[in-house]
C-alpha cells in the first residue's frame, strides 16, 4: 500500500524509528540466516549484538557520507529527537544515533525503497561480513 509522501513526513519520528527498528532487525536477521546453518541461540545472540544501539551507531558512521541531503534531513531529525533515556552500557551520542538510523530505515521503507534500504545495509555492514 503506498502512503502519500506528506503522510509518511508528517509521521512522528517515533513513529518512524518504530518501523524503521523492525526494518532494521529484519536485515539482520535476513543476514545472519543467509551465512549458513547456524544454531538458534546463535541467531539470537548474533542478532543482538548487531542491533543494539552501540553496533547501529557504528553501522550509521560506516554509510553517513552516502546519504542524499534528504536521507541526511531524516536521519538528523531522528537523532535530534526527544526520547527517552539511553539503555544501560550505551552512551546518550550512540543511542541517538541509532534512533537516527531507525528513523531513516523506516522512513525508507514506508517509502518503498527496499533497494535503497539494502544499499545501505549493505554499506553499514561493511566490516562485518
Amino acid at each position: 500500500m503506498l502512503i502519500p509522501k506528506q503522510e509518511i513526513d508528517a509521521m512522528s519520528v517515533l513513529a518512524l524509528a518504530h518501523m524503521g527498528d523492525c526494518v532494521y532487525e529484519l536485515q539482520v536477521r535476513r543476514m545472519l540466516c543467509c551465512r549458513g546453518t547456524l544454531t538458534a541461540n546463535t541467531l539470537h545472540k548474533d542478532t543482538v549484538a548487531l542491533v543494539c544501539a552501540r553496533a547501529q551507531a557504528k553501522a550509521v558512521r560506516r554509510m553517513l557520507s552516502s546519504l542524499s541531503e534528504e536521507e541526511l534531513a531524516v536521519y538528523k531529525r531522528g537523532r535530534n529527537a526527544h526520547s527517552h533515556p539511553a539503555p544501560r552500557n550505551t552512551s546518550e551520542g550512540e543511542y541517538h544515533a541509532a534512533t537516527g538510523l531507525e528513523t531513516l530505515f523506516g522512513w525508507l521503507y514506508l517509502r518503498e525503497e527496499q533497494s535503497r534500504i539494502e544499499e545501505l545495509f549493505a554499506l553499514a555492514m561493511e566490516e562485518k561480513k
